[in-house]
């Protein structure tokens, strides 16, 4: 894996942890949570989304699941620590501040 690639990998993890951040009950699905990073330039298949939230899962950020075949997260309180830049994890982007 190329710089380029790492970085495109740790910027989708903190959006990821942004939009369940965000999300009603702290949790989504894999296909919504798909379109969601879109706007932030990750165009990625639902294959790519399932791994980052099985990655997520075993860093402890997200708690991951699948129910009928399709895969749930819910943020933990360190996914949301890091997602908010009062925690740092390795692999996942480090949020610009704000203002």
């Amino acid at each position: 894996m190329n710089d380029y690639e790492h970085h495109l990998d740790e910027d989708r993890r903190l959006t990821l942890l942004h939009l369940l951040a965000e999300s009603p009950g702290y949790s989504a699905t894999a296909h919504v949570l798909q379109p969601g990073l879109e706007p932030f330039g990750h165009r990625v298949g639902l294959t790519r989304v399932a791994g980052d939230l099985t990655w997520l899962h075993e860093a402890g950020l997200v708690r991951a699941s699948q129910i009928g075949g399709v895969h749930v997260a819910e943020i933990t309180q360190l996914g949301l620590d890091v997602a908010n830049g009062r925690a740092v994890h390795p692999g996942v982007r480090r949020p610009v501040p704000r203002g």
